[in-house]
């Protein structure tokens, strides 16, 4: 298995760094859009959406507001970014209540209707706003000058990094130093030592990193700050998943890619990482 993992790991990570830095933003908004929309699939398949036919129908009603976002942000200059950012603040508050909703085990577990229409709200909370993220972050944000727009590719490669780095970090220092448990009952293995390796690792790639995306000495300090946040909030992200994974005793959340499961299990923490990387970037200017 740890070979399987490795293999793929090794055809994955070449092929996504490629398509972050060398594909222009609207090829990446739809590559990244398809990424999204099979763990988008899989989410529904853990919401107990058994149908294909309504699993099916879900999955175009979530593609169809990508594409009137996209269309709605059309204009005679080129296009505005506005709503992008207002989904990517969306997304951020859906994270702030996904927190909450961790420490209620038992919210929506039931098999019912009632469950199912949390978890169908809370998945397309979770894709489209993190799409318009990454779809921001990658073209350099609304009023991006030509250097800024080289950058922005750059800047959506640091943020994935982070994630990264703080997943390698959390599972080396889980295992060498973990003893206290963090969400025992939603996931056992992960512990507080870990999270603590994984802020550490994580933040020292963003400051290492940041001045290639384009920050100067002076934002490093605020790409420190935002880099804790994304990692933060990258944790909630896996949580959230392995809560839904609970809910319906699956292990995984599909099995498309050898010895990882499926793709959600992939971008679970990038979902929630995404639009706070955004926002940070935002409001601190960088």
């Amino acid at each position: 298995m740890t070979r399987t993992r490795l293999l793929a790991a090794s055809v994955m990570a070449p092929v996504a760094i490629a398509a972050v830095l060398l594909l222009p933003t609207p090829w990446m908004a739809v590559v990244s859009a398809a990424m999204f929309l099979i763990g988008l699939w899989e989410w529904l398949k853990l919401a107990e959406i058994d149908d294909p036919i309504a699993r099916s129908v879900l999955l175009v009603v979530n593609l169809l507001l990508i594409v009137a976002l996209v269309w709605a942000s059309r204009s005679a200059t080129g296009g505005s970014l506005i709503l992008f950012k207002l989904m990517t603040m969306l997304g951020v508050i859906w994270w702030l209540l996904a927190v909450i909703w961790l420490r209620h085990y038992s919210f929506a577990s039931d098999h019912d209707t009632h469950a199912r229409m949390f978890k169908l709200a809370a998945a397309t909370l979770s894709v489209v706003p993190a799409w318009c993220a990454l779809v921001y972050i990658h073209s350099g944000g609304e009023t991006a000058d030509a250097s800024a727009a080289a950058e922005g590719p750059r800047w959506l490669m640091l943020a994935l990094a982070i994630v990264w780095a703080a997943d390698s970090g959390a599972y080396f220092a889980g295992r060498r130093f973990g003893r206290t448990k963090l969400s025992p009952r939603i996931s056992p293995n992960k512990t507080v030592e870990g999270l603590l390796g994984g802020v550490v690792a994580g933040m020292v790639l963003a400051l290492a990193a940041a001045p290639f995306a384009g920050a100067s000495v002076k934002q490093l300090p605020a790409v420190a700050i935002v880099a804790i946040w994304t990692i933060l909030f990258a944790v909630v992200g896996d949580l959230y998943e392995s809560l839904l994974k609970r809910h319906v005793g699956a292990k995984d959340s599909g099995n498309l890619i050898p010895g990882h499961g499926g793709v959600l299990d992939r971008i679970d923490s990038v979902l929630a990482a995404l639009p706070v990387f955004a926002l940070g970037k935002l409001l601190f200017g960088f």
